[in-house]
């Protein structure tokens, strides 16, 4: 904790990811964190950016949003940056993360950061496409790669051997994995192991293992207790100009297996499309689309061997330009939930960090019937609409549908928040007949105020449900959502009757009570 106080962090690009990586951070406790954008408000940033409103269309997105991020967390300064990223500003950051940036902004950011031990963060959202990388320099210390309590186990033989083998009692597996380091005490007999210096073990199974060599020592009589010692861990990065060249993929769908390695040339591909036309490819647009796959396909023809493909996969890259300008709340909140989840694995020295590209995709979420009827570039076209950013994605029919949608949600702690907030944006029960049930019988206490983004010092005592409902009228005004105080149980089954429930589209629980689950 105390390495996460003295780091400050700058954020570049405050549309929906940037603001989500803010959020999470500030509430997580750094020293200071710089949001930085050069850009305004648009329309399809709306979509997603919780601390924009439409009165904010035209004025800078950091500026608009500085004075809404300072509230969540009083001990962490925010401060807002408007002009270029130049070597001297970027020098006073311990950590540079940023978002929706040109290749040759990442790349000369990325250059600077690890030449002075700058850790450095991309991450990048597409539609339903996302991408994140980290450098976090030729050499980071890993205090304690899993967060884990240190594990133990009692002994039952050592051999006299090199190396010598431990066994331990076959009441429970020992749980060690080779390269762990352990120490040994209350040995009898061999009692040179007692108190020794981490010795590096080797797993033979799952209740042994061997050490060093133990031929020389006094002979194993009986007991002892072996227990494993968190020993700090270096790892090296390497910087984004050679990583892209030679990536190491984290594969977070084994179903999609090929897919990483794919979208490492399709996202290229894109960038190489915004450099030649100063602008993403149009939603749905064939072909802006064909030239994306043209662009991947050259980028891959010239590509080294660690990235080449045999064949670029065409319906994958063309939906990422179709998508393109996508701007969804829920890939946003996933995507900055891990970039901020790096950022503090990099501030502290805990948990393995990322190494060093993750690519991911949710196309399950494209309809499966109809989709030549419904994504047309018409019907994806920007309709200087706060949801143009999500209907780039799915077109205006399913925003339509969205608006119409009666939801009953069960809690409004920190899942509660995350949920009302990411219905607000995406425009769920917002339209003509539709509405969220939101009930939670607590009140606000002190405690839930570094999690449960939506509330404030000042809301300290209110009633959790309407404070929360209140809170993301203020992101939305057009939802139409009503705040219980009820518990949902036995209790209450006149309230939440058959009838109550057969009007709904749906029920989200945000509890982690089990009564209420069931």
């Amino acid at each position: 904790m105390k390495r996460m106080q003295n780091s400050n962090v700058l954020i570049s690009g405050m549309s929906g990811l940037g603001v989500e990586i803010a959020k999470n951070i500030i509430l997580g406790g750094v020293k200071s964190v710089t949001i930085h954008d050069q850009g305004n408000t648009e329309w399809a940033d709306l979509s997603s950016q919780f601390y924009l409103r439409e009165g904010d269309v035209g004025k800078n997105r950091a500026e608009v949003s500085h004075p809404r991020l300072a509230e969540l967390n009083t001990y962490v300064p925010v401060s807002s940056s408007t002009g270029p990223l130049t070597e001297d500003f970027l020098s006073a950051f311990q950590l540079v993360i940023l978002t929706a940036a040109t290749m040759e902004e990442q790349l000369r950011v990325g250059d600077f950061c690890h030449s002075h031990d700058i850790k450095f963060i991309v991450a990048d959202t597409r539609g339903l496409f996302g991408q994140l990388f980290c450098d976090f320099g030729k050499e980071m210390v890993v205090m304690d790669p899993n967060g884990e309590q240190p594990l133990s186990a009692m002994i039952s033989m050592i051999t006299k051997d090199n190396p010598g083998v431990v066994t331990c009692l076959d009441e429970a597996r020992h749980g060690f994995e080779t390269g762990d380091f352990v120490t040994f005490t209350e040995v009898r007999g061999m009692t040179e192991l007692n108190g020794c210096e981490p010795v590096e073990i080797k797993v033979l199974g799952p209740y042994t293992f061997s050490i060093c060599d133990t031929s020389r020592f006094s002979d194993y009589v009986r007991g002892g207790i072996v227990a494993q010692v968190k020993m700090p861990k270096k790892i090296s990065f390497k910087p984004l100009r050679e990583s892209l060249q030679e990536p190491d993929f984290l594969v977070t769908d084994f179903a999609k297996f090929d897919h990483p390695a794919q979208l490492h040339l399709g996202f290229q591909g894109l960038h190489e499309f915004r450099k030649k036309h100063g602008h993403l490819p149009k939603a749905h647009n064939e072909a802006d689309a064909q030239e994306v796959l043209a662009l991947t396909q050259t980028l891959n023809e010239g590509a080294p061997g660690a990235v080449k493909q045999e064949e670029v996969k065409e319906s994958l890259i063309k939906q990422l330009a179709y998508q393109a300008r996508g701007n969804l709340a829920p890939i946003n909140a996933f995507i900055g939930g891990l970039a901020a989840q790096e950022a503090m694995k990099a501030c502290s020295g805990k948990f393995m960090p990322i190494m060093q590209w993750l690519y991911f995709d949710a196309l399950e979420c494209l309809p499966e019937e109809n989709a030549d009827a419904t994504l047309t570039e018409e019907n994806c076209s920007p309709k200087n609409s706060r949801y143009d950013g999500q209907i780039a994605v799915f077109g205006s029919t399913f925003q339509e549908q969205l608006g119409k949608q009666k939801y009953f949600l069960v809690g409004a702690g920190a899942i509660g928040c995350e949920l009302l907030k990411n219905f607000a944006m995406i425009g769920l029960a917002a339209g003509e007949g539709g509405e969220i049930t939101v009930t939670d019988m607590d009140t606000i206490e002190k405690s839930n105020l570094n999690r449960q983004f939506l509330f404030r010092p000042w809301d300290v005592t209110k009633m959790k449900s309407e404070t929360a409902a209140a809170a993301v009228k203020q992101m939305n005004p057009n939802l139409r959502v009503t705040a219980h105080q009820n518990r949902v149980g036995t209790e209450t089954e006149k309230v939440y009757d058959d009838d109550f429930f057969e009007a709904l589209d749906g029920v989200a629980n945000a509890l982690d009570n089990i009564d209420a689950s069931e």
